[in-house]
């Protein structure tokens, strides 16, 4: 761990000096406390450190929570072995999850699916009980559930050390959440604007406690962070079905575990309440199971927090970005994506070049960086990868 400031510290071995000049930016913000801490696999965001933790006091800046509220992940354990899996094709299962889970930016269902009906109606109770209408965000909320999106998001089959199956996937709450989040930067930037109140960033613009608009703002945001939820959950249960139908044999989970890494919650450090904002960062309290996935075609892992005081108990949500998605299709080639993927099955698309493993940092550094943060319990190895363009 590296102390930048008295209000910055950081845990990555690799920060860019922009990246290093936005958390400085966000840690002088007179209601951090007590700082700001970067995880290892910090990289520049919207107004906020992608990869940061910002403790704030009676103040949220929504920018920071991010336009994915909720986002994270989902991985599940099965009975299965890499046995089961030897001697056949994977094409079937991956073209099978890509029938099932509706990829790519926009994307929907046709009909509500009858494993979504329970989730749905769920969310509706819970958007009444908070006086908002989520349709008035984004008409297709619905439909949406149980979808993927598209960049960094995917779905993946996996083996552990001992080469026991996992079903893995990284998505959020899609286009209802992008567009609860929009608003309310929009609200936070023009409340600033009228009182005047100048700020480094205006994506750092910030919502008061007390007032109408910070408390609309954190309804809708529960119902995002719910709703990013019960997505993943809706996405495993297809891809479990799908691997079910595969093998000819019921799934029986071993283990399930969902996190978020864009979200913010009031909790008590240093004996403070605060509203502890993870924006690319999951929380890792002594104990508490966490996922952290690398780039597309390396590890993953299934971790233990550590509950860290200083990092306010939180911990690295991925490899992290190392090249813009620009940068990356003009620096890397086709070849050096199949290069990457070999002994994985997946789609070879050029749209998928940005995604190459270069473009991200190097996960074994990150999870070295994040030692006292997390244990690792199980390093996962993609067989399957599945993602939207």
């Amino acid at each position: 761990m590296e102390r930048i400031t008295e209000r910055l510290i950081s845990w990555a071995s690799v920060l860019e000096g922009q990246t290093r000049e936005q958390a400085l930016r966000a840690s002088l913000l007179p209601f951090v406390h007590p700082r700001v801490a970067l995880m290892p696999d910090a990289h520049l965001g919207l107004g906020a450190t992608v990869g940061s933790v910002i403790p704030t006091e009676r103040a949220v800046i929504p920018a920071a929570v991010g336009v994915d509220i909720g986002c994270g992940m989902i991985a599940v354990r099965t009975q299965f072995t890499a046995d089961d899996l030897a001697g056949r094709s994977l094409t079937p299962l991956r073209t099978s999850i890509e029938g099932a889970v509706p990829l790519s930016a926009g994307v929907s269902n046709r009909t509500v699916h009858a494993s979504a009906e329970p989730r749905v109606a769920e969310l509706e109770t819970l958007a009444a009980e908070t006086g908002f209408e989520p349709g008035e965000r984004a008409g297709r909320w619905r439909l949406q559930l149980g979808t993927l999106g598209s960049g960094n998001h995917f779905i993946e089959v996996s083996l552990d050390e001992q080469d026991r199956v996992w079903a893995f996937l990284h998505s959020g709450s899609r286009g209802v959440g992008n567009k609860i989040a929009r608003h309310h930067i929009g609200v936070a930037r023009e409340l600033c604007r009228k009182g005047h109140i100048r700020l480094p960033d205006r994506d750092l613009a910030y919502l008061v406690e007390d007032t109408e608009e910070f408390a609309a703002y954190l309804g809708e945001l529960r119902w995002a962070q719910h709703y990013a939820l019960l997505n993943r959950d809706e996405m495993m249960d297809r891809v479990l079905a799908c691997l079910s139908e595969f093998l000819d044999v019921p799934v029986v989970e071993q283990e399930r575990v969902n996190c978020h890494h864009n979200f913010t919650e009031q909790e008590r450090h240093f004996g403070r309440t605060l509203w502890v904002t993870r924006k690319g960062a999951i929380e890792a309290r002594e104990g508490q199971p966490g996922l952290i996935p690398g780039s597309m075609g390396t590890r993953s892992y299934v971790v233990s927090g550590l509950g860290n005081p200083l990092s306010l108990c939180s911990a690295p949500h991925g490899a992290g970005r190392q090249f813009s998605r620009t940068a990356a299709r003009k620096r890397f080639t086709r070849e050096q994506l199949r290069e990457a993927m070999v002994g994985i099955e997946f789609r070879d698309i050029k749209a998928f070049l940005d995604e190459i493993p270069a473009a991200y940092k190097d996960i074994d550094q990150v999870m070295a960086d994040a030692a006292d943060l997390v244990t690792i319990r199980h390093t996962l190895r993609q067989v399957v990868n599945v993602k939207g363009d």
